[in-house]
């Protein structure tokens, strides 16, 4: 279970990387502001002794292009991945391939049968060297007894020699 979340860590790390490694850009922000300019112009004529006000408005448009806080703005033209990227993403492979081996190396199945019982008349033959006499034997288990003390040995599917005392 510990292998499959690490694979799961591993995997989340992989994307977190790749969404940042593509999320690196330039945000230009363009501003149009319009003002308004009101100009009064006063003409003063001496032959007919009038006074003619004329108000001429004008509206000026002014663009400003702004670069957003914290980003930096470069142009070029070809898209090379660094070569940093490539190394976080080979060893990030290497880590992948090296879990799915050890995945599949643990799944591989036990040992036969003629191994287990091997195995365990060698443990039972060492136990009876030391005073322990068979009481009963089953494929995978034994039951050792000595006085009125008692003592299963078993062998697991792969190959795992343990003791124990039984439940009275």
């Amino acid at each position: 279970m510990a292998k499959l979340v690490a694979l799961a860590a591993l995997f989340a790390a992989g994307l977190l990387l790749a969404g940042g490694v593509t999320a690196v850009g330039v945000a230009d922000v363009t501003t149009t502001e319009t003002l308004p300019v009101t100009t009064t112009v006063e003409e003063t004529t001496t032959a007919p002794a009038t006074t003619v006000a004329t108000t001429v408005e004008q509206t000026t448009t002014q663009e400003v292009t702004a670069p957003t806080t914290g980003t930096t703005t470069s142009s070029s033209s070809s898209s090379k991945t660094p070569t940093w990227v490539w190394v976080v993403l080979g060893i990030l492979a290497a880590a992948v391939i090296g879990l799915v081996v050890a995945l599949l190396a643990r799944r591989g199945g036990g040992i036969p049968a003629e191994e287990r019982q091997r195995r365990l008349d060698a443990a039972v033959a060492s136990w009876a060297a030391q005073g322990w006499a068979l009481d009963s034997q089953t494929p995978g288990s034994a039951i050792l007894r000595r006085g009125s003390e008692l003592m299963a040995v078993t062998v697991d599917e792969r190959g795992q020699t343990s003791t124990h005392t039984p439940a009275s």
